[in-house]
């Protein structure tokens, strides 16, 4: 054999112990994954969970150890600025006329207490009451408020006669004066032909009356009587007042 023949069966005889013992050696080890295939985020990979012989390792380093589990839920994040207003809708169509409503009720408010009616009455039989000038009949009332009217009355016989002509007044007083608001209560008979003698035989008694509203007369006790006199600028003659029949005064407050 030559030289160059017995040096290669040694170094053949050399090598071939040291390849069945790193053989042995690939049997028990487990290659590492390349890391470059599962990295960073790989942990939302399906079957990637992270054992605990990964210890040192990153999150997903090999597929041979099963799937990595998912970590905690991280802190929700803060609300965004609100956006900018949106472009006008357009106009909506419009809406149909409802159904005509009930009749509704008149009420009327009272801030007041209601009116209660204050009426009087005095009524004399046969007055005959025969005097030219003076108070005929009186009759009190109790008004009660100051912003009413008084609505007065008086129903009875009157008669004038004279030779000439002459005129007499019956007219109404509330405490003593006459009315101003607005004016007198009054009637007047005048007689313009009479007779030659005072007892001839023009001697008519008809029954008249005398009416009407007077204002401003305060509240309280109120004395209203029928009085007999002379009209301006004429004569007096022979009255009478009553005969022979009923006489009476009505009083009445009114709200103005």
């Amino acid at each position: 054999m030559s030289p160059l023949a017995s040096r290669l069966l040694v170094l053949l005889c050399l090598a071939l112990p040291l390849y069945g013992v790193e053989k042995v050696k690939n049997r028990g080890y487990r290659k590492e994954p390349d890391v470059d295939k599962c990295t960073g985020n790989d942990a939302e990979k399906p079957n990637c969970t992270r054992h605990s012989s990964d210890e040192g390792r990153s999150p997903c380093q090999s597929s041979m150890y099963g799937s990595c589990m998912q970590g905690p839920a991280g802190t929700s994040g803060r609300d965004g600025n609100p956006g900018a207003n949106g472009i006008p809708g357009t106009p909506g169509i419009p809406g149909r006329d409802g159904l005509k409503g009930e009749k509704g009720e008149c009420v009327s408010e009272i801030f007041e207490e209601p009116w209660r009616p204050n009426y009087k009455q005095c009524a004399w039989n046969a007055l005959n009451y025969g005097i030219d000038l003076g108070k005929v009949a009186d009759c009190t009332f109790t008004k009660l408020r100051s912003d009413s009217a008084l609505r007065v009355l008086f129903s009875g016989s009157l008669r004038l006669k004279c030779k000439n002509a002459c005129c007499q007044r019956w007219y109404f007083t509330f405490n003593g004066a006459e009315c101003t608001g607005p004016l007198p209560v009054e009637s007047i008979i005048y007689l313009d032909q009479g007779s030659p003698e005072l007892n001839s035989t023009i001697n008519i008694h008809r029954t008249s009356s005398v009416e009407g509203l007077c204002e401003g007369v305060k509240a309280g006790l109120v004395d209203v009587a029928v009085w007999v006199g002379t009209c301006a600028d004429y004569p007096r003659g022979d009255a009478s007042t009553g005969w022979n029949s009923v006489s009476r005064i009505i009083i009445e407050e009114l709200p103005k």
